[in-house]
């Protein structure tokens, strides 16, 4: 493993054990009966939920942050292992599926509340089920914010902007339905101070910088999918005063070589993965084309080495997206360009 994959692991178990060591609290406890709009619905508890289940590995790890694994009698859509420091809480849970979990599935776990990652997962043209098919057996759905906000996008539109905000709400609106809104601050405190810390760390750039964010490729030898203005990518350049290359309302657009070659990026930010779904998914296969392509091997940030490795989970909305930030600011001091 490079400098750059072990730098990662490490600090995702410092992130862990810092989310750890937050004790309970005493918050505000919740009034029942509330309610909530999520997702432009309406949702009522009259008590906390006792039986739920989490479909998207962001949404179980959120429980997990909360300590609610308790409460989990299942969970299902995991891209890779659990956020190091709670991997006993994860035992505890049962898998309904690794990946896409079926509508009988979780109904056979029983559960009183169903929080999803994905509207397409659980939505409108869901691969599991709709919401309505829940709501019929009086089985609420929690969607997390940002996949409402994300994709709410209507043609021509203005790309909707990410904010760590979203992530926020999400941690608070789960605590509060469970009761425990003051471990819910207690996170949240935690990772806005992470937040913080890797702004102020790059107080200004020693020139203007740009660049570009490679998550995969269906062919390497094709036009790669990067990130365009919309989402978390975007989110984290904005935050350290770098200048996006792409410049598609998409959120991850394919855009071909000649033309990112052309906008010659100060940074490439190279997705890395577990998936094998595409050619473009492995990293070593991403560096090694960058290396030896005639058009992608010419531009300045590959001549002068100035790639950043990253996991892909840090380009999502995710409890994650703090650690792309660190990363991203990392690289920014490694190569010079920050003061």
């Amino acid at each position: 493993m490079n400098k750059a994959g072990v730098f990662v692991s490490v600090a995702l178990a410092a992130s862990a054990t810092f989310f750890c060591s937050a004790s309970a609290g005493a918050g505000q406890e919740t009034r029942y009966p509330f309610s909530i709009e999520n997702c432009g619905r309406t949702l009522t508890f009259d008590k906390a939920p006792s039986r739920a289940v989490a479909d998207g590995q962001n949404s179980a790890e959120i429980f997990y942050l909360l300590g609610l694994e308790d409460k989990l009698v299942g969970s299902a859509l995991w891209i890779g292992p659990v956020l190091e420091g709670f991997e006993e809480a994860d035992a505890r849970v049962p898998r309904i599926a690794e990946l896409d979990p079926s509508f009988e599935g979780i109904l056979a776990t029983k559960p009183d509340f169903v929080a999803t990652q994905f509207q397409w997962q659980i939505g409108p043209e869901g691969v599991v089920a709709s919401v309505e098919q829940f709501e019929e057996l009086g089985i609420p759905v929690y969607t997390a914010p940002a996949d409402c906000h994300l994709k709410g996008r209507k043609a021509g539109d203005e790309p909707p902007t990410f904010s760590m905000g979203l992530i926020y709400q999400e941690i608070e609106e789960v605590a509060r339905i469970f009761n425990v809104s003051g471990r819910g601050a207690e996170v949240i405190a935690a990772m806005k101070a992470r937040e913080q810390a890797a702004k102020a760390r790059i107080a200004a750039l020693t020139k203007d910088v740009s660049a570009v964010f490679w998550y995969s490729s269906a062919k390497l030898k094709g036009d790669p999918y990067v990130a365009g203005k919309g989402g978390v990518p975007a989110y984290l350049m904005s935050e350290l005063g770098i200048a996006n290359v792409v410049a598609s309302n998409e959120e991850w657009p394919t855009v071909g070589w000649e033309t990112i070659a052309k906008a010659d990026p100060t940074l490439i930010v190279a997705g890395d993965m577990t998936r094998r779904r595409f050619e473009g998914d492995d990293l070593a296969a991403k560096l090694d084309f960058l290396k030896n392509d005639p058009v992608a091997s010419n531009m300045d940030a590959v001549r002068q080495g100035r790639i950043v490795e990253m996991k892909v989970q840090f380009m999502d909305p995710t409890i994650r997206t703090i650690r792309g930030l660190e990363i991203l600011a990392d690289g920014l001091e490694r190569f010079g360009l920050a003061r």
